[in-house]
């Protein structure tokens, strides 16, 4: 077994067979949370498969060959423990909160629904119906509805383009053998990763993981090449029955790894990033035009996703863009000032440290940074990386980044 030496109370090793195991050991608590990460979401997914990672995700819960969907659901709800999971474009993550006692548990139980889940035939038809009705839940909510519309065009021809969730005909044509060999695809040691934070030791979690996957074959890691389709500048426009214009300025964005990360990162703060920010106090405070604005900035392995959203009245939708607009051009023409820049930094500064009260939010960091980075970056990297950027390296990166012609529009008006 390979170990990485500690940083601070963060240990990693890997097993003989490939599964990553990091834990972050926090003495201060009495809770652990376990998080069992599959490196698999809706971007491996084929054209026929779409949803089937999200659809697996639920019916890992529907029982295994000693636990009941019952029994899983009161294996850590019993000892004031809960479990739960989520399903991403790249990732699926299986996790646990409960005491640090109650670690054995958390990982019998988690191990046992990805290793031994049986997938009663019953359940997968019951399941269909829930996803679906999942589904339609997300239609009825328009900002849901306008926001996978905006992703299906900004990423057409791509596999990121398509809902996480999938389609209603490929969800309801999955067949239990179509779970199976789909786990056997990707579920495997190289793409898994057991990640714990909290009063935890770090050889008492290799142990008992070892103890659960060491049995399982390793297997070569051959991921289908991806390549991004150029990107075509082309608005959507739809309708509904509803009140409230929704609307999407937005683009392509930076992947995790990309060297302008932290520029961009800054400059939404100041765009967007609460009360205090640019485009809340004009559009809101200012003008009364809506009740939320918000910037997005997600990133991906090789690309990104950045904008602005905005539900305001269909008689305040051009004036909210040319105040978008503007805001955008003082930004490519202007420094950021001193004061507003260091503002920004100490309001991401103050949520990286808010964020280490919880030890879910440390285990998903942890999972994160070794998913994406293959190490831990630890918070003194990112503070420095932060501090380290100037209102001349914003202005230079935003002329190029907020040019107009990156950019598409994404709106979703009431209908007459």
């Amino acid at each position: 077994m390979e170990n990485v030496k500690e940083i601070d109370f963060v240990t990693k090793s890997t097993l003989p067979n490939g599964l990553r195991i990091v834990t972050e050991r926090i003495e201060s608590v009495k809770s652990i949370s376990v998080g069992i990460w599959v490196k698999t979401g809706g971007r491996h997914e084929t054209e026929k498969q779409a949803g089937i990672t999200h659809f697996l995700e639920h019916m890992l819960f529907k029982g295994t060959d000693k636990r009941s969907s019952f029994d899983i659901a009161l294996s850590m709800e019993s000892v004031g423990g809960y479990l739960n999971a989520f399903t991403s474009s790249e990732y699926t993550c299986y996790y646990s909160r409960c005491l640090s006692t109650q670690l054995d548990r958390a990982l019998d139980v988690l191990s046992d629904m990805v290793l031994n889940s049986s997938f009663p035939e019953e359940e997968i038809e019951k399941e269909k119906k829930v996803v679906i009705e999942e589904m339609k839940m997300y239609r009825d909510s328009p900002d849901d509805y306008l926001f996978e519309e905006f992703n299906s065009k900004i990423f057409e021809g791509h596999e990121l383009g398509r809902p996480v969730l999938g389609y209603e005909k490929t969800v309801s044509e999955f067949s239990r053998q179509d779970l199976y060999d789909y786990m056997e695809d990707r579920y495997y040691p190289g793409n898994l990763l057991v990640s714990v934070a909290g009063n935890v030791e770090h050889d008492k979690v290799v142990e008992l993981v070892s103890e659960y996957f060491e049995t399982l074959a390793p297997k070569d890691q051959n991921e289908k090449e991806q390549p991004l389709p150029d990107f075509k500048k082309e608005d959507v426009k739809l309708t509904k029955a509803i009140e409230q214009t929704h609307y999407i300025y937005g683009r392509r964005g930076l992947n995790f790894d990309h060297d302008d990360k932290y520029l961009l990162l800054l400059a939404n703060t100041v765009l967007g990033g609460g009360m205090s920010s640019r485009l809340h106090q004009n559009i809101r405070e200012k003008y009364g035009y809506c009740y939320s604005i918000q910037t997005f900035n997600q990133s991906y392995t090789d690309t990104g996703l950045w904008g602005i959203y905005v539900g305001t009245d269909k008689e305040y939708v051009d004036h909210v863009r040319e105040l978008i607009l503007k805001e955008l051009k003082q930004m490519q023409e202007e420094l950021i000032p001193k004061k507003e820049l260091d503002e920004a930094k100490s309001q991401l500064k103050g949520k990286l440290l808010l964020s280490q009260e919880s030890t879910s939010n440390r285990m998903t960091r942890l999972a994160k940074s070794e998913l994406y980075f293959g190490r831990f970056v630890t918070l003194d990297e990112l503070v420095e990386n932060i501090d380290s950027v100037t209102a001349e390296d914003i202005q230079e990166f935003v002329k190029g980044f907020f040019s107009d012609e990156f950019f598409m529009e994404a709106i979703l008006l009431p209908e007459n």
